[in-house]
């Protein structure tokens, strides 16, 4: 759960500033090389960061500020993944309606021929009691072209509601065995706080913007590592598939905590979706470590030549309570049993060797 804007603000240039020329010597041609072939963390500001490949561009896709106390949603183009490219506004929030405040974590994914950018928003708040999930579909083939609003989806049935439907937040969709899914976080209920619970659902898609199954709850905040906090939370799912298997890569504890941290749900071989007993439960597969805090929130992609896999995710700036965040990359690896292994989050200024096949 979000306190503020989950923005993901990009920084303004990535070049190293040298005050004078060094000698040619084969030391500093050698650290010259070393620099041009690894990158440092952070490579950007703020929360939820999610990226996309396509067509040999990397896509991100955050929330933004419109002025004038609107909510807009950007999207950058790239050839790099370690450098985003500058953001452009592809919507704006209304003046009213359910989603005119508070849009969060916004994500681009191409269906089809068009392109779809799944997000929260609430016609108010604070209280954060109003988020819902929405849809935006793109006019052209374009992941930077307009786009139109397909309204709310419906994430359970609640005939008091404004909208009718159930609180949700971080949609993600993905297919498995050739149909498609959509998992979110949300409540069991509607509430009148928002210090309620959050767990994870998954549901079939008819459409991208319309269910075709009742949702099911198939994650909550159980297990030890999942709770302690203040407000036991599971949200931020993430697909992430490899030969054939399906995982959700979820956040759990409370995102503006030092203790937040990803866990794993594995779909079972062959298994329905559907069934919460698909699902096999493991963690935390990636946590903060005395110097990096609050590790979340992340989505996955490949190498510019598809040789490696990569965690995109944020990281708390202190300790203190709060959502002061940094924007990350890492590569991970799979083990034998073909489960990603994401080791350790590198402190801050740690040299990573640039992803492979990414020119200067």
């Amino acid at each position: 759960m979000r306190r503020l804007l989950a923005g993901f603000l990009i920084i303004a240039s990535f070049a190293a500033c040298f005050t004078g020329k060094p000698p040619a010597t084969e030391k500093s041609a050698s650290a010259q090389q070393s620099t041009e072939q690894t990158f440092t963390n952070p490579i950007g500001n703020g929360a939820d960061p999610w990226v996309i490949k396509d067509k040999g561009y990397y896509y991100t896709c955050y929330s933004s500020s419109a002025g004038k106390g609107k909510s807009g949603i950007s999207v950058t183009k790239s050839e790099y993944l370690t450098k985003p490219g500058a953001g452009k506004n592809v919507w704006t929030s209304p003046d009213t309606g359910w989603n005119q405040r508070n849009v969060w974590a916004p994500e681009l994914h191409r269906i089809g021929k068009k392109w779809y950018i799944y997000y929260a928003a609430a016609k108010s708040g604070p209280p954060y009691i109003n988020q819902r999930a929405g849809v935006l579909e793109s006019v052209s083939e374009d992941p930077q072209g307009s786009y139109v609003d397909k309204g709310v989806i419906k994430t359970g049935t609640d005939d008091k509601d404004y909208v009718k439907t159930i609180w949700a937040i971080d949609m993600t969709v993905a297919k498995i065995n050739k149909k498609w899914y959509a998992t979110w976080s949300g409540w069991e209920r509607n509430n009148t706080t928002d210090k309620t619970s959050q767990h994870i659902y998954i549901a079939r898609l008819l459409n991208p913007w319309t269910m075709d199954s009742e949702r099911v709850k198939i994650s909550s905040p159980e297990q030890s590592w999942e709770t302690g906090g203040p407000l036991d939370l599971n949200e931020g799912p993430e697909f992430l598939q490899r030969k054939g298997k399906t995982f959700i890569i979820y956040s759990a504890r409370e995102s503006w905590t030092k203790e937040y941290r990803l866990g794993q749900l594995k779909l079972k071989d062959g298994s329905d979706p559907l069934k919460p007993e698909s699902w096999g439960k493991k963690g935390p597969v990636f946590e903060g470590t005395d110097q990096v805090f609050g590790v979340g929130h992340a989505s996955f992609t490949t190498s510019p030549d598809d040789k490696e896999w990569w965690i995109f995710y944020h990281t708390k700036k202190s300790t203190d309570h709060g959502w002061d965040r940094s924007v990350c990359l890492q590569p991970f690896t799979w083990n034998n049993e073909g489960e990603p292994v994401f080791g350790r989050p590198l402190p801050a200024g740690t040299p990573i060797k640039k992803p492979s096949g990414e020119r200067p």
